[in-house]
């Protein structure tokens, strides 16, 4: 009996609170319809004809590492690893921001490796669509259909403008369902460092995202894009804890796509970490968030601007700073040469300084380091913490040494490799036997380079 009092106090108090006044309902956060009850159905009939279903096919390179018993008996000639190609097919989404030119952004890696991908509007009309540009580190690609015709655009809104709590809407295709809607809050901003070699500064929400979400939209409850959902925290599955690029981040990278063709990206030539407790106490400063500066490299960009080790970084163009993940994928997506100016603590002070962004390393051939290397490309990672082996000749010196494409060089005889420069400068003074420390994935390997 009592519990069924309680069922009837609660089913009476929402009911209660859908008859408010006009003058309180004003102040429910979610539109209302023609009775005063809340409802986001005018807002996505007008939303969701921009975010598209994609599908894709291609074929992909999978790597099985060889029995070590084949490996003894054919001798050291032997590859680690064999290859193979096979056929796949993958889902996701996407949405449109240029209704006229046909553009779509969607995820890296929903189109990675693809050689046909379909887009399907909401109406059930179906586009093919090509690859423009794309990024890997912050999983951002930009697709255009071909000869797009009565399209709809969504309107892209202010990112850096959002708060914990602020409401929001997810859209997209989960597990292949077709669109879907799910909704929640912001519950936390300038979240990263789940991938050494990746940009990360996502939006997180509660909002349901699941796979097949994946390059979707996330607005507020004006419409707006304000993220692209990327990703979620978990094993395949929704549990309240999922991660959307956010949209000045992506618009910042197409824009460099359309002018340039690719991403090129901004350095500002730092290295550190985040300010902690036990660091601010250290530098006797009162704040316990922004970016730390333990090294400022020589002639890159800070060190030109008169930034300093030691100084503390708490803002970028006007808008504070919470982590060094979320400064360097800030300045990473910003194009090079680009001016911002940065707000410096500097011994219990503040001051302004403009920084006019370098761009980062190109791509190495890595066989005028090493002739073991030979077939292998390089490329500095943006966050100063390896080099990445971004491509292996099939048959090639480096193939048989062991390397893989995504490698990430991160030592050589035991001393820390954080740049192109610093691998090519530890491989000229080597002597004897050269001890390459890789890292693979989750893990770690050696690989010994011969005299």
């Amino acid at each position: 009996m009592k519990k069924l009092s309680l069922m009837l106090f609660v089913l009476t108090t929402t009911v209660a609170a859908f008859a408010l006044p006009a003058s309180v309902q004003a102040q429910i956060p979610f539109p209302t319809d023609a009775e005063g009850i809340p409802t986001l159905a005018p807002m996505l009939e007008e939303v969701t004809p921009a975010v598209v279903n994609i599908s894709v096919e291609g074929r992909r390179v999978t790597r099985q590492r060889m029995p070590d018993a084949f490996r003894f008996f054919f001798g050291p000639g032997m590859p680690s690893e064999e290859t193979r190609e096979q056929p796949f097919r993958g889902l996701g989404s996407g949405v449109i921001i240029d209704a006229d030119a046909g553009y779509v952004v969607t995820n890296n890696h929903v189109i990675d490796d693809a050689t046909d991908i379909a887009v399907t509007l909401k109406d059930g009309r179906q586009f093919s669509a090509t690859v423009l540009g794309r990024d890997e580190q912050t999983d951002i690609a930009l697709l255009k259909i071909d000869d797009p015709t009565n399209l709809t655009a969504i309107h892209i809104g202010d990112s850096d403008s959002m708060r914990v709590g602020d409401f929001v809407v997810a859209i997209g295709n989960p597990f292949g369902l077709g669109q879907t809607v799910t909704s929640g809050i912001v519950s936390a901003l300038g979240r990263g460092g789940f991938g050494a070699d990746r940009l990360e500064n996502f939006i997180q929400t509660d909002a349901a995202i699941n796979s097949g979400n994946s390059g979707g939209a996330l607005v507020d409850l004006r419409g707006n894009l304000i993220g692209i959902n990327t990703a979620i925290l978990g094993r395949g599955g929704n549990i309240g804890i999922g991660f959307a690029i956010p949209s000045s981040m992506m618009i910042n990278l197409v824009e460099q796509i359309l002018e340039h063709g690719e991403v090129r990206r901004g350095v500002l030539g730092v290295r550190g970490g985040n300010l902690t407790q036990e660091l601010a106490d250290a530098l006797e400063i009162s704040r316990t968030r922004g970016a730390w500066v333990s090294e400022v490299l020589p002639d890159g960009a800070a060190a030109k601007a008169g930034i300093q080790a030691g100084d503390v970084i708490i803002s970028l163009e006007g808008r504070e700073l919470q982590s060094f993940a979320e400064l360097a994928a800030t300045v990473g997506t910003m194009g090079a040469g680009r001016s911002v100016v940065l707000g410096i603590l500097r011994d219990g002070e503040e001051l302004e300084l403009k920084v006019e962004l370098l761009e980062r390393d190109t791509e190495v051939v890595a066989a005028v380091m090493h002739a073991a290397l030979q077939g292998a490309q390089l490329s500095g990672l943006d966050n100063n913490q390896g080099v990445r082996i971004t491509s292996v000749d099939e048959g090639s010196p480096a193939q048989r040494l062991g390397l893989v494409a995504d490698d990430v060089i991160i030592g050589v005889n035991r001393q820390r490799v954080n740049s192109v420069s610093e691998l090519r400068r530890l491989l000229d003074n080597a002597q004897g036997v050269v001890a390459m420390h890789v890292r693979r994935g989750n893990s770690t390997l050696y690989l010994v380079l011969p005299n």
